[in-house]
């Protein structure tokens, strides 16, 4: 049976290693350490990824972009995010909305929501208002309280295109 909407959720977690800055959304953010990754990191982009992958039934970042393929190593996040888009659209669907939260003590995210969102709508060629994106704490409970990572979650809306 076919329906006229899916929805996917994804979630990412990265540990904090030697660096000076994340990057969440397409957007880099200063910050006393980066990322360990085989990409740029982006716990966003690979959240909402793979929430976009789960809602086409398709896997997961992890099978469209292997850390075992050298190709991905150090790549940029957006070009996953509009991987899945271009999936996204080849199949007849559309960006409903998304809704994603930042997990993390540090970096501070909130002066940065603005171009995160931004970004995000720009790499999915959908409005802004279609683009959600939150942070919280853990109240410095678990390893994202005692700041050894940063984590991710998202869930996505897509619409059968008409």
């Amino acid at each position: 049976m076919s329906t006229d909407i899916r929805i996917g959720s994804g979630f990412d977690v990265h540990a904090f290693t030697e660096g000076n800055h994340v990057m969440l959304g397409g957007v880099r953010i200063e910050h006393s350490a980066g990322v360990e990754a085989h990409s740029d990191g982006d716990v966003v982009l690979h959240a909402l990824c793979d929430a976009i992958f789960g809602a086409l039934a398709m896997g997961d970042i992890g099978v469209h972009f292997p850390p075992s393929d050298m190709r991905w190593k150090d790549a940029n996040s957006m070009d996953f995010l509009k991987h899945a888009h271009a999936l996204m659209h080849e199949r007849g669907w559309r960006l409903g909305n998304c809704d994603i939260t930042v997990i993390c003590e540090q970096p501070k995210v909130s002066p940065h929501l603005l171009a995160i969102r931004t970004s995000i709508a720009a790499g999915l060629q959908a409005d802004i208002e279609d683009v959600s994106v939150k942070a919280t704490t853990t109240e410095k409970l678990g390893f994202t309280g005692r700041k050894e990572g940063i984590a991710a979650q998202a869930g996505c809306l897509l619409v059968r295109r008409a």
